[in-house]
């Protein structure tokens, strides 16, 4: 992690394997990675890179700004919409939201979270 400004490459950016709790997986075997590249001082507010392989998954979401680098997932909001998201596409997740992902290309996502 950086304490400083930076400018990174996502799409060739190295992740680290972070196992899913198999309780969330629903169908196939998704495999999750990721990166934290920055975290406030109070761990609050938390940027990174996350990445997971193809197959349905549920989540209980943070507040969350992400932006899709690569592939492509419908998530199904409970309650709420069904947002699809391809490359290039900006989405908003609420703290609590409870998602079902159905990730259709492995996908890789920039992202804000808040806590």
């Amino acid at each position: 992690m950086t304490t400083h400004s930076f400018a990174l490459h996502i799409p060739d950016a190295e992740l680290e394997p972070d196992p899913l709790d198999p309780a969330q997986i629903v169908s196939g075997t998704p495999e999750v990675s990721g990166k934290v590249v920055w975290e406030s001082a109070d761990g609050r507010h938390i940027r990174g890179i996350w990445q997971i392989t193809p197959g349905v998954v549920t989540d209980t979401e943070a507040d969350e700004l992400f932006v899709v680098v690569s592939g492509s997932a419908t998530i199904e909001v409970e309650g709420g919409p069904t947002l699809t998201v391809g490359p290039g596409d900006m989405a908003v997740l609420r703290a609590g939201d409870r998602t079902t992902w159905t990730v259709h290309e492995t996908l890789r996502k920039a992202y804000a979270i808040s806590l």
